[in-house]
């Protein structure tokens, strides 16, 4: 994958030295704070990237790689793609002209909010609901916040979700049966992880945390197709 040698082309500059596992790690920490050595190495398993090796064993990447992985990361994060389907527009771009591929979302574009932390008083500012209401939501126990008072982009979803819902005649008491059909589902792929989880292999939990990715990616979809199904039903289409 990369050509072998003692520089890689590097943005704003002729050449770059080769970086080591933890160099690109702080490189990619900023957009992605999530990622871990365990995850780097995780995708390199996976044969996503193929950082060159030293004499001594020493994982040494290019910015080729580091590109590579911003664009796994990308799709995981904001499309929830699962890997197989990151391998092969990968391998489309490897056979093609240097360019990066379009991401092809598997089911709905993801709505994920920039932010990774917002406050209290944003969520309310950004999603419009007052304060009433949120504080219904997590009596509900469809939002909450996490120490000390942080709310993640996830919760943005829901916030803004609940209210387009109310925005069209649900009331919030309808929204119970929304948490219980989580939950249950949240059960079902615990079961499916645990054997997994119970690793202290931090490679394991890695491999957890993409299955984790791609079960939901999946529920995703199966869930909008059956609501279709069942509203062309409903409108005799």
């Amino acid at each position: 994958m990369n050509p072998s040698g003692a520089a890689a082309q590097g943005p704003g500059a002729r050449s770059h030295p080769l970086m080591t596992i933890g160099e690109v790690l702080g490189h990619l920490r900023a957009d992605f704070p999530d990622t871990t050595i365990s995850k780097l190495r995780f995708l390199e398993a996976e044969g996503l990237v193929e950082p060159q090796r030293t004499a001594s064993g020493y994982r040494k990447y290019s910015w080729d790689d580091v590109d590579r992985l911003r664009f796994v990361l990308t799709a995981q994060r904001d499309q929830y793609l699962p890997l197989k389907v990151i391998r092969e527009q990968l391998e489309t771009r490897d056979a093609g002209p240097r360019q990066r591929p379009a991401l092809v979302a598997v089911g709905s574009p993801a709505e994920a909010a920039p932010d990774s932390r917002v406050a209290r008083a944003d969520l309310v500012e950004r999603t419009g609901v007052g304060e009433p209401m949120l504080a219904e939501l997590e009596k509900l126990g469809l939002v909450s916040s996490r120490p000390p008072g942080w709310y993640d982009a996830d919760a943005v979803i829901i916030v803004e979700a609940v209210a387009g819902l109310c925005r069209h005649g649900l009331e919030l008491r309808h929204l119970r049966a929304f948490r219980a059909a989580a939950d249950r589902e949240v059960g079902l792929f615990a079961q499916l992880l645990a054997p997994v989880v119970r690793q202290k292999d931090p490679a394991a939990r890695a491999r957890a945390a993409e299955t984790a990715r791609e079960l939901t990616a999946l529920s995703q979809r199966l869930h909008a197709a059956l609501v279709r199904a069942g509203l062309d039903d409903a409108l005799g289409r």
